[in-house]
């Protein structure tokens, strides 16, 4: 009598266990462990980095802000960012099916999502300005450089030491001694608020759509679109840009605003902190605040990108 071999259908935990370093057919995987780290760096240093946090800086003690904010950075930043890779790639599921490993928090997982689609939403807003800025630039001179363009008020002046008052310029001596009140906005303030979102009177009045702003949106979509059509595979490929083009962006700011006027004036400001704002809660806030603003642990999308990593 001729033995036959006996086969057992693999269990479902069986074949969790087996995808472990295989391509997933379904969700598919990073192509290359570069295209993954290039990926987390990318989701970590974006636009937050370059507008953000030297704002933070310069108002909460120049230099000193860095104590605070590297004591977040390890305490919550790395650890929480290196815990929700691991747990990514060690359960190969998305931000809501990863807890089935603790069913009772399964509703943190739908808040990671519904955070992320609304500030998914915000975020690419931000972008469409951005567009509409890249593309108002190509010119000899930028728009928002002179008080000569038509959406331009009587109160719009390039000089900080006067303002101007039913047509009349007064200069900073003449607002002292009359007890005036400064009118001045610069060229940009009012290229952003008449021209670019030509904002209305009052709440009251909804105005109409803004073409260019809705072009602008528009186009940040398809661009979203067509970065994710493919999954993993594209965008894994984008990541070479958009991991690297933040820093390249740093890299220019931090030449051109060495070399502008009064930059020694900001070097020292930073290099010699302000220690007493340390003893501010506020400032530490700040700081805890924007580590997770920029790393984004706990959003899920670390261990979205990361559920996709062969282990």
């Amino acid at each position: 009598m001729s033995s036959v071999e006996k086969v057992e259908k693999p269990t479902e935990k069986a074949k969790g266990m087996a995808t472990e370093g295989l391509e997933n057919e379904e969700r598919g995987n990073w192509v290359g462990k570069l295209d993954f780290l290039l990926s987390l760096i990318g989701y970590a240093v974006g636009l937050g980095n370059i507008w953000r946090f030297p704002a933070l800086c310069f108002r909460n003690g120049g230099g000193a802000f860095l104590i605070p904010y590297l004591i977040a950075l390890f305490l919550c930043g790395m650890t929480m960012f290196f815990l929700e890779v691991t747990w990514g790639q060690f359960c190969s599921e998305g931000p809501i099916t990863a807890w089935k490993l603790c069913p009772i928090f399964k509703g943190a997982g739908y808040a990671m999502v519904v955070i992320s689609f609304i500030t998914t939403i915000y975020y690419n807003v931000i972008i469409a300005y951005t567009t509409f800025y890249f593309f108002a630039s190509f010119g000899s001179t930028v728009p928002w450089a002179t008080c000569d363009n038509e959406w331009n008020t009587d109160a719009c002046s390039l000089s900080y030491n006067g303002t101007v008052i039913n047509g009349t310029w007064y200069n900073r001596t003449q607002v002292d001694d009359l007890n005036l009140t400064v009118l001045r906005k610069s060229p940009a303030e009012e290229y952003w608020t008449r021209n670019v979102l030509n904002i209305s009177d009052g709440i009251e009045e909804m105005g109409n759509i803004q073409w260019k702003l809705a072009l602008c949106l528009l186009f940040s979509w398809v661009v979203v679109f067509l970065c994710l059509m493919k999954g993993v595979k594209s965008s894994g490929r984008v990541v070479y840009f958009t991991a690297t083009f933040p820093y390249i962006i740093l890299l220019i700011l931090l030449i051109r605003g060495a070399t502008l006027p009064g930059s020694y004036e900001g070097i020292k400001f930073f290099l010699k902190p302000e220690t007493k704002l340390l003893m501010e809660p506020k400032v530490w806030g700040d700081a805890f605040t924007q580590i997770f603003y920029s790393l984004g642990p706990s959003w899920g999308e670390i261990g979205r990108a990361s559920c996709r990593e062969r282990v």
